[in-house]
C-alpha cells in the first residue's frame, strides 16, 4: 500500500514492509512531537521523520529481527518483541504513539490500544493506520472473483488478523478509551476528481488505507 506497505513486484517483502517512510502521516500529526513511541517501527524509516519533525525522545518496538537492526541507529530505545510483551517493558509518558499496520496483526487491537493509553501523556496523540476493508477491490474479488483474495503483502497480506472500515477503526480507538479527533486517508492522487464530482461519497471505497488521529483525554 503506498500507504499500506506495499512493495514492488519481485521485491523482497522487506524492502516493502518495514521501509516505509509515512511521510504524509507525520506531516498531519500535531506538534510538538515530544516523546513520540514507535509501534512497528520496521526499519526505522518512519522514526527517521519524526526525529526531522522534532522528536526528543523515540522508543520503537518491533518484533521482526532483520527490520529492527535497521531500526537500532535511529531510535533512542528499541524494544525487539511483539507489542503486547512490549508493554510491559514500557515506562515514562508519550506525546505521540504511533500505530501504523500494525493493529490488522493483533489478536486482541482494542486490549494493546487501552493499555497504550496509560502510557499517552494528557493530550497526547495516537496515530493509527489500517488496511480499509471497504476498498473496492476487496469488494470485486469477493463479488466477481469468489475470493477474499490474499496475497504475500498489500491490502489482504496474508498475517492480517483483522479488518476495519473508518467507522470500525473510530470504534476501536473509542471503545479503548480514546477521543478521536479526526478520520482521514491518504492524500487521493488521480482519484481526487472523482471524489469532488460525489462529494467525497466514493472516496472511502478507492483508499486502501483509513487514518485515525485520536487523544488522550485523561
Amino acid at each position: 500500500m503506498a500507504a499500506e506497505r506495499t512493495a514492488p513486484p519481485g521485491a523482497p517483502k522487506q524492502a516493502g514492509y518495514y521501509r516505509n517512510e509515512r511521510a504524509d502521516v507525520i506531516a498531519a500529526l500535531p506538534r510538538p512531537i515530544g516523546r513520540a513511541l514507535d509501534v512497528g517501527c520496521g526499519a526505522g524509516r518512519v522514526s527517521a521523520g519524526l526525529r526531522e519533525a522534532g522528536a526528543t525522545e523515540l522508543v520503537g518496538i518491533e518484533v521482526d529481527p532483520e527490520a529492527a537492526a535497521g531500526a537500532r541507529d535511529v531510535v533512542d530505545a528499541l524494544l525487539e518483541m511483539p507489542v503486547e510483551q512490549a508493554l510491559d517493558e514500557l515506562s515514562g509518558e508519550f506525546d505521540t504513539i504511533l500505530c501504523l499496520d500494525v493493529l490488522e496483526h493483533l489478536v486482541d487491537p482494542g486490549a494493546v490500544l487501552a493499555r497504550l493509553r496509560d502510557f499517552a501523556a494528557p493530550g497526547g496523540c495516537l496515530q493509527i493506520s489500517v488496511p480499509n476493508a471497504r476498498h473496492y477491490s476487496l469488494i470485486r474479488d469477493l463479488l466477481v472473483r469468489g475470493t477474499f483474495g490474499y496475497t504475500e503483502w498489500g491490502h489482504r497480506d496474508s498475517t492480517h488478523l483483522r479488518w476495519f472500515t473508518r467507522r470500525d477503526a473510530a470504534a476501536l480507538a473509542r471503545d479503548a478509551g480514546w477521543e478521536v479527533v479526526a478520520t482521514s486517508w491518504p492524500p487521493l492522487g488521480r482519484s481526487a476528481q472523482l471524489h469532488r464530482i460525489t462529494g467525497g461519497r466514493s472516496s472511502e471505497l478507492l483508499v486502501a488505507q483509513i487514518y485515525v488521529t485520536a487523544r488522550n483525554p485523561g
